[in-house]
């Protein structure tokens, strides 16, 4: 039904100064603009990698509005590739899952879903040429309190096998969770893990929001002149590996991405984590 982790939508209070943003860093490219009346915003696209973003800003009031004014965060929603969005809409349908329409896309809500504070978009998946810096988005970071709850959900909904699920545990960031992967050839995946350290950043957050969309990774194609970048325009701000110059993995933190935590993982090397380690490739 699903095939990939194809955009995820940012809600901001200036789709200008976010577009520079985004591309002094990764080189984006500005695909279309347009307007989404049923969020009461204005929506600026970008092309990331064969990925889009989408930045929303309100121009008037609605969901998007609400979001900025209540949320930490101002990732709105992730984003998720259909095979064929006519056939997914007649098995949601078929199985009781509220949705709705809203020009080519399909929009579910976390309640609608079974799975608290996780909002997703579904858009007919199709092929695009990469632009920029950027391979892909392949991850959204999602938390609640049960994610084994959240898999189950999520492989019921969108016909997923759960023999591609990976549990996952981190001491270091305080969770454990599960990646929710789509496709075994593919990293493409959400990760929806429960904070167990209450001490640590990720629970903090959590105790403050509750169930929510977190963070998100995407792959980097050109991680040395992403680095060059990070180095010239954030300086200290960026966190991962400096002594190398090809960086396997690191953070971009939200004070410097206006809002929004991401995490950046060269081409492969998320493989490491997810269960098969033989498929990482040595840096170029």
């Amino acid at each position: 039904m699903i095939t990939r982790i194809d955009r995820m939508q940012v809600a901001v209070r200036s789709r200008r100064l976010a577009v520079e943003t985004w591309r002094r860093l990764f080189d984006v490219g500005v695909v279309r603009e347009d307007r989404v009346p049923s969020l009461g915003a204005a929506r600026t696209v970008l092309r990331l990698g064969e990925s889009e973003l989408e930045l929303l800003e309100p121009d008037g009031l609605g969901a998007v509005a609400q979001h900025l004014s209540r949320s930490p965060t101002p990732i709105f929603a992730v984003g998720l590739a259909a095979r064929d969005l006519a056939e997914c809409r007649a098995t949601l349908d078929a199985r009781g899952v509220h949705h709705q329409q809203d020009g080519a896309q399909v929009w579910l809500l976390g309640e609608w879903l079974g799975v608290p504070g996780l909002r997703v978009v579904l858009t007919q998946d199709e092929t695009r040429e990469p632009i920029g810096l950027a391979a892909r988005i392949y991850e959204a970071t999602h938390l609640m309190e049960g994610c084994a709850r959240a898999a189950d959900r999520l492989a019921k909904v969108f016909d997923l096998d759960p023999a591609n699920f990976v549990p996952i545990q981190s001491e270091q960031y305080g969770y454990r969770g599960i990646l929710v992967r789509f496709r075994s050839e593919r990293l493409d995946r959400i990760e929806t893990v429960t904070p167990i350290d209450r001490s640590k950043p990720m629970g903090r957050f959590f105790a403050r929001r509750g169930p929510c969309l977190y963070m998100f990774y995407l792959e980097c194609a050109q991680v040395r002149a992403l680095r060059t970048r990070l180095d010239q325009y954030l300086s200290e701000a960026w966190v991962g590996d400096r002594a190398s110059a090809v960086p396997d993995n690191l953070f971009i933190p939200p004070q410097a991405l206006h809002g929004i935590l991401l995490g950046v993982s060269r081409e492969t090397v998320a493989w490491r984590w997810s269960g098969y380690p033989e498929k990482v490739r040595g840096a170029g």
